[in-house]
């Protein structure tokens, strides 16, 4: 039906029109007079309020209860309806007392009706239930402030002694200005450590600026560290200033410092020893003023004997060390791990999940953890896929984890499950690392995504594994 079908209908047909409109609509309506006595409700708010129309109508707005309503009566109980004196009211919250008894809440629109000579002859309102829009808002707000209570420090999370001796260090080590190298295998939350180093230090106002150093190939990473001028090298169409640069007044966080090649070892010293940098193609030196933060998941002592890391830079980084625990070694913080985890993925998914079972739950103490807090992450938005709803069993889980007490998936050949080894130090943890590939390897017919499988670890970090211990070939 057109304006000019509807235009042409008599009285009745328009009054009945506009019915279908009013009673088909999603959002709730009802009309008092200016008395504030209902004179109409719609079937949407009846849905909404609980409240039939035999409930209501002829009786007072205030039967809903909501407090913005019961707030217009005056002393003595008699209706003065703030809105007949604003003449309208634009989207306000409120709450309103549902038929059965509970709160629901509520954003309404409301403005005065006239009649043909422009007298005020009552008050429309429509509302929309935003219950479980303000549900979700506490559960966001609550998520909020428990991740700032004490079994956490600025995102990262845990309550075992390890940890609290990490957040120790880390806040010290926020209150000086000395280089920090963060140590620790993949997946234990060293960019998490510093971040929180910068966001508790007096630079917290300045930039942080993050670069991974095994990233990027030795030209390319150090034009990205120091910056470069036009022409220094094919390509380099204008001048560019590096991270340092960007960050000065802040902190820089070197990631993988490790794989840092030993050219740029040289300039990096430099920094640390003079505060100036020169971007390439450049011998003029500019000042600049960061705090350097560096991480690595290697043995930097090892490289060092073995030439691959300046001893002059190891000791310049080194000055405050911080270790952080794998996850293995705080076993006791699985629970709360995970179930923050699954927390967080059911606010973004929206799926009602509660948590984990017990049984689920002992799956997950007698795991290893090779991939540390990531693999526990990376195991709940697994479940997330696998479960609907209610709690996560152990079906839900991925495959590595159904054997209980093995750090490592199950053959694809239906063979015996690799098993843990104990984790030495130096090169006993080498050497267990290496016979570990060699075994998974060997069991996966050399296909490096299966033995990644095996191992519990993804692809890439078994690369880098591979890399660190000289085994690309």
């Amino acid at each position: 039906m057109n304006l000019e079908a509807i235009s042409g209908l008599d009285s009745d047909e328009c009054h009945l029109y506009w019915q279908s409109v009013v009673n088909t609509m999603a959002e709730g309506l009802f009309i008092v007079d200016t008395q504030g006595v209902v004179v109409f409700i719609n079937p949407a708010a009846e849905r909404i309020t609980g409240y039939d129309r035999e409930d209501v109508l002829g009786r007072p707005c205030a039967v809903f209860e909501s407090e913005t309503c019961m707030a217009c009566q005056d002393s003595q109980g008699r209706m003065a309806c703030g809105l007949f004196e604003k003449g309208r009211v634009a989207e306000k919250r409120c709450t309103v007392r549902h038929k059965d008894g509970r709160q629901i809440h509520l954003l309404k629109s409301a403005t005065v009706l006239h009649d043909a000579h422009g007298q005020v002859i009552g008050g429309v309102e429509t509302i929309t239930d935003i219950t479980k829009v303000v549900e979700q808002e506490r559960q966001i707000i609550g998520l909020r402030r428990e991740l700032k209570r004490a079994y956490g420090f600025e995102g990262l999370l845990g309550e075992s002694k390890p940890m609290q001796r990490v957040y120790q260090l880390l806040e010290a080590a926020a209150a000086s200005e000395a280089p920090v190298v963060i140590l620790g295998e993949s997946g234990t939350g060293k960019e998490l450590a510093a971040s929180a180093i910068h966001r508790r230090s007096p630079r917290r106002e300045g930039p942080f600026i993050r670069v991974n150093c095994a990233a990027l190939n030795e030209a390319l990473l150090e034009s990205e560290l120091f910056g470069h001028e036009k022409g220094a090298f094919t390509g380099a169409e204008r001048q560019r200033k590096g991270r340092f640069e960007a960050a000065s007044g802040g902190s820089i966080f070197l990631d993988e410092i490790g794989d840092m090649p030993a050219s740029v070892q040289v300039k990096l010293l430099r920094v640390l020893q003079e505060g100036e940098i020169e971007r390439v193609g450049s011998h003029q030196p500019i000042k600049v003023d960061v705090r350097v933060i560096s991480a690595t998941n290697q043995d930097l002592a090892q490289l060092v004997a073995k030439r691959r890391f300046r001893e002059d830079l190891y000791y310049r980084i080194n000055v405050i060390p911080i270790q952080l625990p794998p996850l293995r070694e705080r076993i006791e913080d699985i629970p709360l791990l995970a179930q923050t985890f699954v927390e967080r993925v059911s606010l973004r998914s929206g799926r009602p999940i509660s948590g984990f079972s017990q049984e689920a739950l002992d799956l997950l103490m007698a795991h290893a953890w090779p991939g540390n807090v990531r693999e526990l992450i990376n195991a709940v938005e697994y479940a997330f896929v696998t479960c609907r709803e209610g709690s996560i069993l152990p079906a839900h889980l991925p495959p590595s984890l159904h054997a209980r007490g093995q750090a490592y998936g199950s053959p694809p050949d239906g063979g015996e499950p690799l098993r843990p080894r104990p984790q030495g130090g130096g090169q006993d943890r080498e050497a267990d690392m290496r016979r570990e590939i060699e075994e998974a390897l060997a069991r996966a017919k050399g296909m490096k995504a299966q033995a990644a499988e095996l191992l519990g670890i993804s692809r890439v970090t078994l690369w880098k594994r591979m890399k660190k211990l000289g085994m690309e070939d």
